[in-house]
């Protein structure tokens, strides 16, 4: 399957060749597309790759069902990423039997670069750094900088599925930033104003 990252006009046509044509090639883009951020996703709330697979697979395995009103959903990524977010809650507060998450106990793993199909042209110290930098960050961090860097997800969005505010996820990844500029010994300083 092709790794190439799909824009949101890409992603729309896919969905309406699903919609339309029952296109089980364009389905299958879209679920190997969606597929690893968001088991990573699910696995930072469930804590759990079997648990974490098995909730995207029936998530995705739903929009074939469905397929038919597949164009009724305006926002496709957003859709799918609140409906594993709800599905995972469900699935821990189940194992849990807990009613509280709190984003500080979020396991985040990031996927590997290459997963992700990215030129890198980091040299291998460089990018064990800031894997390093990332491991470091606390978990809320953490979470709030893979959604907004690795899953490309924009802050209205990360807001929306964490319920927390912009101006949060914001500093959030301004920390992370910092941080990870720390460990590189770059300066993050402002350009004097003239």
């Amino acid at each position: 399957m092709d790794k190439l990252p799909l824009n949101s006009l890409a992603l729309q046509e896919l969905q309406q060749r699903v919609a339309d044509y029952e296109d089980e090639v364009s389905y299958k883009k879209l679920f190997f597309h969606f597929f690893l951020p968001l088991k990573s996703f699910s696995f930072s709330i469930i804590r759990s790759k079997e648990l974490a697979e098995e909730i995207v697979s029936d998530i995705l395995i739903e929009i074939w069902a469905k397929r038919k009103q597949l164009t009724e959903i305006e926002d496709l990524k957003m859709y799918l990423y609140v409906s594993v977010r709800n599905a995972s809650l469900r699935k821990w507060k189940q194992t849990r039997k807990s009613l509280l998450l709190s984003l500080d106990d979020v396991n985040v793993e990031f996927a590997s670069s290459y997963e992700n199909g990215e030129t890198i042209l980091l040299t291998q110290e460089l990018s064990e750094k800031i894997d390093t930098a990332v491991q470091q960050l606390p978990q809320r961090c953490k979470l709030i900088f893979k959604l907004a860097k690795e899953d490309r997800l924009k802050y209205k969005e990360i807001a929306l599925l964490l319920n927390i505010s912009v101006k949060t996820i914001d500093h959030q990844v301004s920390i992370a930033i910092k941080k990870i500029a720390e460990v590189l010994h770059i300066s993050l300083r402002k350009p004097m104003r003239q």
